[in-house]
């Protein structure tokens, strides 16, 4: 679609105002999840040590915010061994990205590859200023362009939205989360310095640290399943607005679920999240607690704007 002489920005229209709506609504609910995230952070700190654990909980919360802040996009780059495309490298992609980018009205993101046959793709960053976007060898071979394009868009929309920091932020707290109460089974109140006592109102017991073990990581869980969803359904509308081409994303979609069920990659587990579609395989229950809403269902909302949603 943006081949050499193409000018794919006439193809632009204006982002509509109900995408914008729907970007608003996505918002809101992000921040009452992340809220709910570190809330819960906090009970798991004030649980297992009383008000010093409490501190403890928010003082590392705030710490590790601001690594996330600014250094999530190299972490994520860096776990997937991903290098980067210079200029004179594939210039028709980096073409399709400028031109995608300024339709957005948003700095050209940098470019990198990930070198392996599986394919994806995902972008990452603190802001759309410092931000990049990612793609595998395979995600090349098994696209054509017009479907790349809607890929990209998508990424691109991830950008805008800041759900890259977002999502990075809330795999990082679920799963030091997971770890305190691991811990906090094995050590109980001491893991934060001592705490209460350990039979005042039953803190401390062994069965409130199996619950605290069983409970809080599940709920971490759900909270960052319904944060990484609820951005996917966001990021595919307004991509699809951005290229005014849903049927791409939705043929994009298709194909790269078929592909991850036949290269499956777990180079970097923890940014599963951040990948367009799940990396990683399994049916049944894993499909019930995937980072990822069905493939079914994204493609199904994509029809939906290609026949008068939210695109016309």
């Amino acid at each position: 679609m943006f081949g050499p002489g193409s000018n794919p920005a006439k193809a632009f229209p204006r982002v509509p105002g109900r995408v914008r709506s729907h970007r608003l609504g996505n918002y809101l609910k992000t921040a009452v999840l992340m809220a709910g995230l570190t809330a819960l952070f906090l009970a798991v700190g004030d649980k297992l040590g009383g008000p010093q654990g409490m501190l403890w909980a928010g003082t590392f919360v705030v710490g590790l915010n601001f690594i996330t802040y600014w250094f999530s996009d190299r972490i994520a780059l860096a776990l997937n061994r991903a290098v980067p495309l210079e200029p004179g490298q594939l210039p028709w992609l980096h073409d399709t990205v400028a031109r995608l980018a300024h339709r957005a009205g948003m700095p050209t993101p940098r470019l990198f590859l990930i070198p392996t046959p599986a394919p994806n793709a995902f972008a990452t960053g603190r802001n759309p200023g410092h931000a990049a976007v990612a793609v595998t060898e395979g995600i090349l071979h098994v696209l054509d362009r017009r479907e790349l394009t809607g890929v990209l868009a998508h990424e691109l929309s991830h950008i805008k939205n800041r759900d890259t920091l977002i999502s990075t932020i809330a795999a990082t707290l679920a799963g030091i989360i997971t770890q305190v109460a691991r811990l906090a089974f094995w050590f109980g109140g001491s893991f934060f310095g001592g705490g209460r006592d350990r039979d005042e109102e039953g803190h401390g017991s062994v069965l409130g640290s199996l619950g605290m073990l069983i409970v809080a990581p599940i709920a971490a869980m759900l909270l960052q399943l319904a944060i990484s969803r609820s951005r996917e359904y966001g990021a595919d509308a307004t991509g699809a607005a951005l290229s005014d081409d849903p049927n791409a994303l939705a043929d994009a979609l298709q194909k790269l679920e078929r592909g991850a069920e036949a290269i499956p990659y777990d180079q970097a587990p923890a940014t599963a999240p951040l990948f367009i579609v799940n990396p990683l395989t399994g049916g049944g229950l894993m499909r019930l607690f995937s980072t990822h809403p069905s493939t079914e269902e994204r493609v199904k909302r994509l029809r939906e704007l290609a026949h008068g949603g939210l695109i016309r």
